[in-house]
């Protein structure tokens, strides 16, 4: 008789390679992007032969964690892969200073608390699963495959003058179309942004677009939103501020400007002794306007008062922070009870990308289109056969895991340009005091308004 546990593949090895990647000088209200971006991959081998790929968040306390991931990995059998999890986030090594905090006031000195490392290596093993019994990665998680595409929003951001720097940002790397050209281009108008969309559009075929607020005086980002609108009438239209605003302001804009808008991510946040949470729920009371967030609902504890308090409409379900089978759940919890899914984003290649595509295809009920910043990277793709938006859509690919394979190459490539940095963890400060001697994040205070 045969075994079957000897046809199960084990685990051989964990590699973690930490990755940077060409950024545009975007503004948001934690500052401007730097010029490279950094990412942490990992590369999870079997004794079959097959690799399986993750990525996540740059920096050194999470390329830390994900290395410690390897003595409790190797050896065991991919069929373990819940019990491989359930022990990493027991015995894998975390910083002391952890506390877990959520991104109420989006100190990015936080993030990498909020980031569960081990995300990536559950990416990794479901790659690896997917490949064992031939299936895309969205047909094996959650409640299984809910749709075969997905679609994403266009992520528009205003965009600082770089030539204001001595720093080594990315220009003329495409001029292959007006989306190649806007993206490394000085944005700060209405007209800018509207210009930005088209282009967008024009490659990707977007038909929602959700613009990054924060940055200018809230009147003046919610003119670039009726003029998005104007632009494009039947276009789902969002504006995150995240939490700059003041709860008055937000009712004030939202009543003045809201038939523009389709929904508000995290307009106002923490004041006055009140949580972000307690002000988005007065907030939703004044305008009934849909509120979704990426700030005040990102763990469990977080997540109850957040609903009970009927503060969100929309939580976006970062499979970074909430774990690929988390974020199915929080898909399942908001269905269940008439609310909305969808994801949050950061600057990523496309290891994520197709992520986002296999974790989206999964999540149950009617979902809003998905965040990415893949289209400020797009060129820089790791692997060769990368997911592509067309349409405003990523269609499924009838591969196995991710349905996507790393080239090594590519990734070396990568990795020698992170090699150039001094410093590996996000610090969107930096670039900021080129523009503004002296900035700092202020919370309550938009990027530029100093």
């Amino acid at each position: 008789m045969i075994d079957p546990m000897n046809a199960i593949p084990k685990i051989t090895s964990l590699k973690v390679v930490p990755v940077a990647g060409y950024d545009s000088m975007l503004l948001t209200l934690s500052g401007a992007h730097a010029p490279l971006f950094t990412r942490n991959i990992i590369i999870v081998t079997d004794d079959a032969g097959n690799e399986g790929i993750g990525e996540i968040h740059g920096g050194d306390d999470i390329s830390k964690m994900l290395a410690s991931y390897e003595s409790i990995i190797v050896g065991r059998p991919l069929s373990e892969y819940r019990g491989i999890l359930n022990d990493v986030r027991k015995n894998g090594w975390r910083a002391a200073n952890d506390s877990g905090q959520g991104l109420q006031e989006l100190d990015l000195s936080n993030l990498k608390f909020v980031v569960h490392a081990e995300a990536a290596l559950e990416c990794a093993l479901l790659d690896l699963y997917g490949k064992f019994v031939n299936l895309p990665m969205c047909d094996i998680i959650g409640e299984g495959r809910q749709r075969d595409s997905v679609e994403m929003l266009g992520y528009l951001f205003y965009i600082a003058d770089a030539n204001k720097t001595d720093l080594n940002y990315i220009h003329d790397d495409d001029d292959s179309d007006a989306w190649g050209k806007v993206r490394r281009q000085e944005t700060l108008t209405p007209e800018g942004i509207v210009a930005q969309a088209k282009a967008a559009q024009e490659r990707y075929g977007f038909k929602c677009f959700k613009l990054k607020g924060g940055v200018l005086e809230g009147k003046e980002e919610m003119k670039a939103v009726k003029a998005l609108h104007e632009a494009f009438p039947e276009a789902r239209i969002n504006l995150d501020p995240n939490g700059a605003w003041s709860l008055n302001e937000a009712i004030a804009l939202t009543k003045e400007y809201g038939d523009a808008l389709t929904y508000a991510e995290d307009p106002c946040g923490p004041e006055n002794g009140f949580s972000g949470r307690e002000i988005m729920s007065f907030y939703k009371n004044a305008t009934n306007k849909p509120v979704a967030t990426n700030m005040i609902a990102t763990d469990w504890q977080q997540i109850y008062p957040s609903l009970m308090m009927k503060s969100v409409d929309i939580i976006l379900a970062d499979p970074h922070f909430w774990g690929i089978e988390g974020s199915l759940r929080v898909a399942s919890i908001l269905n269940d009870w008439g609310l909305t899914w969808g994801s949050h984003s950061n600057n990523h290649f496309d290891i994520t990308l197709a992520l986002y595509a296999q974790v989206s295809a999964a999540a149950p009920g009617n979902i809003t289109p998905i965040d990415t910043h893949f289209i400020w990277q797009d060129g820089q793709q790791l692997c060769d056969d990368a997911l592509q938006i067309r349409d405003g859509h990523i269609a499924i690919p009838n591969r196995p895991g991710l349905g996507i394979n790393i080239n090594h190459e590519k990734l070396e490539k990568a990795h020698q340009q992170y090699l150039t940095l001094k410093h590996h963890d996000r610090d969107d400060a930096m670039a900021m005091q080129y523009l503004i001697p002296g900035w700092q994040f202020d919370s309550k205070k938009p990027t530029l308004v100093r």
